[in-house]
């Protein structure tokens, strides 16, 4: 490990909670427990946010693979955080075959592709053939964040629609997409569980996603209830 690095990590070790390394732990059935130090969120973010400016980040981003779980998560809050689009491509790609578990996944959403569509949409369509479970993730978790407003399109529904996979981390955000699609595009996204052109489980999961939702209309929640399909 570079010196910088080691500097970093002194930091979140500094920074450790025991009682949350626990709690957390139990959330991340793929990380391995002795690679968790503890560091809540909020603290990793404003860590970040201190780091960005400083010749440790170039470093840092380029120490591959890291040994803990939050120096992946930092990894992942400094690249969102990158303002040129192509670095942080750069960045997102070679970082991508590392992330081993959701809460990384979910935490490398970088601001700037939300300013290149067009061109970020084609990468989107790379990642979501992916065999690594959480590149696709990841492909899916960015349609859900960026294309849903302005930039929506009904090919992005046929897209997510046309991942089929049996784990649970891709069936869970492709549910979340959909959810998110009913409470934004509710029009467009409703006849794929009319149709049923989900999975079963991801069709289900839609369905108990939105009905929890406060962004869903009663009405909307009720006629939902009435698409469930009932698993053998």
């Amino acid at each position: 490990m570079g010196r910088d690095d080691s500097q970093i990590r002194r930091m979140l070790f500094e920074a450790a909670d025991n009682g949350y390394k626990q709690f957390q732990s139990k959330l991340m059935p793929t990380v391995c427990p002795e690679t968790v130090i503890g560091v809540r969120t909020p603290v990793l973010r404003r860590l970040a946010a201190k780091l960005r400016s400083t010749a440790a980040v170039n470093d840092f981003l380029s120490q591959l693979p890291h040994e803990y779980y939050e120096e992946n998560n930092l990894h992942s809050f400094l690249i969102s955080s990158i303002k040129d689009y192509d670095t942080a491509m750069y960045h997102t790609e070679r970082f991508l075959p590392y992330i081993d578990n959701w809460a990384t996944c979910d935490s490398l959403r970088p601001k700037v592709f939300s300013k290149c569509l067009p061109q970020l949409y084609g990468r989107v369509k790379v990642w979501i053939k992916s065999d690594h479970e959480y590149t696709v993730r990841f492909a899916i978790g960015v349609l859900l964040s960026y294309y849903l407003d302005d930039g929506f399109s009904a090919e992005h529904l046929r897209l997510v629609s046309s991942v089929h996979s049996e784990r649970y981390y891709v069936r869970m955000m492709s549910a979340w997409y959909f959810a998110t699609a009913l409470a934004k595009q509710y029009d467009s996204a409703v006849a794929y569980l009319e149709d049923r052109r989900l999975d079963t489980w991801t069709h289900n999961k839609t369905i108990q996603k939105s009905v929890e939702s406060r962004r869903i209309t009663p009405a909307q929640k009720e006629y939902l209830k009435t698409l469930r399909i009932r698993e053998k």
